[in-house]
Order: structure tokens, then sequence, then C-alpha cells
């Protein structure tokens, strides 16, 4: 599953909206992806934890997809790149002169959307027809959320792109125009300060296709919500007080049903994990971040599996009033409701877990491990299975993992 960067929520909003935000004299610097990216990889050579893993055995079908990563290339820039399904083979897709900011992958042929230097771009699988589809022109630097493009996510049927550009819009492949079906709300109070009321971008589609998580952007926050472009109808979280769950941390049931989202952190939001009914919003707490026994439970990337139990990170630890970012989760497995038989399926913990990739079949996970306590973008990339079998270690470093066909 996609697992974006530790607390998305202030990420996304401090990339998108601090500039305008914090102060319209005095702006904050905004995040430096590809130098984070350059540490990283610094780091990874010469600090990466021990573990006891092994490289890929000699086969051609160890992964069930390619996977599409995020790492940089020679000149320090984010680019695009796959692993093959044999666990060792890399290819470059990307080019670009510009960093790359989001990428999608195409589950029909494996073609790649991705966002450079404000344009929007597709390229094919074996990285020809370079195409730029929308230009977002340039930045504001005091104001980029009024004109960014970001998160772009390509339909299961490869003939539709949405991404967030001024609102909500949808990218037809067969007439190559993009419609807007939601216009961010921005509320302009002189002096040159823009306040987003309400902002859109998309997440995720169901299996069908037939809805897609958003994020609602706000001034003070962010939730998810889920739209069906079929019927241009907006379904908004309820009873969702409590409930941290929005920017990527999410997860669609098979059927498309459902929706399971985990927050594995304690600080600006209680931790927890919760199940959303796409039909009408509602949220129901699975874990509870605060069961009121001095402990605070802490979950992460919850995948509803085909044998119809649910698989996710799970940690319980004694009250703190610190905040907490690196918990020692456990890969776990449960019945739907999150607790019934819940079973430790291995005996590592995950404090260093940046992001994490589940198998369709739940069979292994793979896990983004920082290098050090400090990185919180992307990492080497470990395959754990859920049965126990040893760890086997892919590649030094990769960021925004995205299963291919």
């Amino acid at each position: 599953m996609k697992k974006k960067i530790l607390l998305a929520l202030i990420v996304l909003l401090a990339g998108m909206l601090a500039c305008s935000l914090a102060n319209p004299v005095s702006t904050p610097a905004p995040v430096n992806v590809e130098t984070i990216v350059a540490e990283t990889f610094a780091a990874l050579t010469s600090t990466v934890p021990e573990i006891d893993a092994t490289p890929p055995p000699p086969t051609e079908s160890l992964l069930p997809h390619s996977m599409y990563f995020l790492n940089n290339d020679g000149a320090g820039l984010a680019q695009v790149y796959r692993l093959e399904k044999d666990g060792k083979t890399v290819t470059q897709l990307t080019f670009e002169p510009a960093k790359v900011e989001d990428h999608d992958v195409s589950l029909v042929d494996g073609s790649v959307v991705y966002v450079s230097d404000n344009k929007l771009y597709t390229v094919n699988a074996d990285g020809s027809n370079r195409s730029m589809i929308v230009d977002g022109g340039p930045l504001d630097a005091n104001n980029p959320f009024l004109s960014n493009i970001t998160s772009p996510v390509w339909s299961p049927n490869g003939q539709t792109i949405a991404y967030g550009h001024k609102g909500l819009n949808f990218y037809s492949i067969a007439s190559g125009q993009s419609n807007r079906v939601l216009d961010n709300d921005i509320d302009d109070l002189g002096n040159d300060l823009l306040v987003p009321r309400e902002m859109y971008w998309p997440e995720k589609y169901s299996a069908d296709g037939g809805k897609l998580v958003i994020t609602l952007g706000y001034y003070e926050g962010a939730s998810a919500a889920i739209y069906y472009p079929n019927g241009n109808a907006l379904v908004r979280l309820s009873n969702d007080e409590g409930a941290f769950i929005c920017c990527g941390f999410t997860e669609w049931s098979a059927d498309g049903s459902a929706l399971y989202s985990a927050y594995p952190y304690m600080g600006m939001f209680m931790p927890g994990l919760w199940r959303v009914d796409s039909a009408n919003g509602a949220v129901t707490t699975l874990v509870n971040g605060d069961p009121g026994d001095g402990t605070f439970n802490y979950a992460d990337a919850p995948y509803p599996a085909p044998d119809g139990q649910l698989y996710y990170f799970f940690a319980n630890m004694p009250s703190s009033d610190e905040f907490v970012n690196r918990p020692p989760l456990q890969l776990v497995r449960s019945a739907v409701d999150g607790a019934t038989n819940r079973t430790v399926l291995r005996p590592e913990t995950f404090e260093l877990m940046n992001e994490s990739l589940w198998a369709p079949d739940a069979s292994f996970v793979l896990a983004a491990m920082a290098p050090i306590q400090d990185v919180y973008q992307g990492g080497r990339v470990d395959m754990y299975y859920t049965d126990g079998q040893p760890v086997i270690s892919l590649i030094p470093f990769a960021m925004e993992m995205k299963w291919g066909p």
C-alpha cells in the first residue's frame, strides 16, 4: 500500500500552504525533497542498521508485479525507477531536468504519470513517448497552493488520470482534455494573505474505479472524503471526531465497500485504527488509540486481505506526554474488526519504517526502512513474509513505492 512520509498532513500542507499561511512577510523554507533523499542515500551507504536478511534468490518471479518508486539520479534529482519482478533489476524511467514530485502507475500497461516543474507528464513503461499533458504554469512563491499540480492518480482501467490543480481534476486519455469537478475555495484576507477554506486532491481509486479517496485540505488540518466520479457526488466523513483519516493513510477493501485507515504517531493527533463506510462516510473505531488503561495503541498500514483478515502494524505502549513518532510496531493479523484473534506474525519491530507496500495476497510486505532515526522519507527496501520466512533485502533506497501491472 501506499504510505507517505511521516505526518503526511504536515508535509503536504507545509509544501502547499505554508508560504502563505505562516506569515505573509517572512515565509519558511519549503521542503527540499532532493536534499533529503540525497542525505538519506548517503546515510544508507554508511550507517544502515544490520538485519538478518538475504539477497533475492535466483528467480524470475520473486515479486508478483514490478514495483515503481522514486530515487535520486546522478545529479541528485528524484526520478521514477522500476524494480522488475526478479527483485534485482532496476530501470530508470524518467530523466527530468527538475525533480519528480509525485507519480502513479497505470495497472493496465505500466505507463507512468508524474509531476515535474509543475507540469504533468506521461511516459510509456519502457520510458518512451514522454508527453506533457498539463502545464500548471509558474508557481507563486508566496502562495504555491494556488497553481501547483499534485497527486496524479491513474484510474484502474487506464483511461483517466485524477490530479490536483486549483481543485480536483480528471484528465481523459481518449480526448486529451481535463475537467475540473471541484474548485478549491480560497479566501483573500487582504494584504496578500490567502487562506484555503477547502482544497481538493486525489489519493486512491477503489479497485472497480467507481470511488476515489480524496483529501480535503484546510487552513488548520485535513480530512479524507470519498468522491463518486460517475455521479459527481462527494461523501464526507461522519462520526470521525478524534480520527486522523487523510493524506494517503488509507486502504480500500477489495469490494470498495469500506476504507481502512490508521495513524501510528502521538502528538498533534491521537493514534488508532478506523473503518469508513464508503456509502455514507460513517467512521467506526476499530482500535482506540487511548483504551483508558494507562497505555496507547499505535497502528499503521492496515490491509484487508483476500483471506478475509486484516493485516497491519501494531504496538501497545505505556502512556506518555511526549511526542511518539517511532513506536516499536510489529506485524500482526486479526479479524476485520482489528481486535479479534490479533496475532503477532514476526519478531521484528519496525521503528524505522517510513512506508510500506503490501503484496496483493498479503503473503509479504515491502518496508522502506530509514537508515537513521531522523530520516522520514524512504529507505532500504526489505521484504517481510507474513508466514515467517527469512527477510529478503531488495534495494538500497526507494520512496513512494507502487505496484505496476
